[in-house]
């Protein structure tokens, strides 16, 4: 089993595991991380929204 974090996790998720990530969410434009919404949107679905390339917001999420 892996720890990284993948497109079809929530965000609410993502930031309770890894609270640092919210700084590159927000490099990528995500700015509304603290909203209902965003915390059970998918990383996919808010990707898209925001024309956002899930695979350079994945590579930059799962850098260590």
């Amino acid at each position: 089993m892996t720890d990284a974090i993948t497109s079809d996790m929530l965000i609410g998720d993502i930031l309770r595991k890894n609270p640092e990530a919210g700084n590159i969410l927000m490099q990528f434009g995500m700015h509304c991380l603290g909203c209902s919404v965003a915390a059970g949107e998918s990383l996919g679905q808010a990707a898209e929204a925001h024309g956002i390339e899930i695979e350079k917001l994945l590579e930059a999420l799962n850098r260590k």
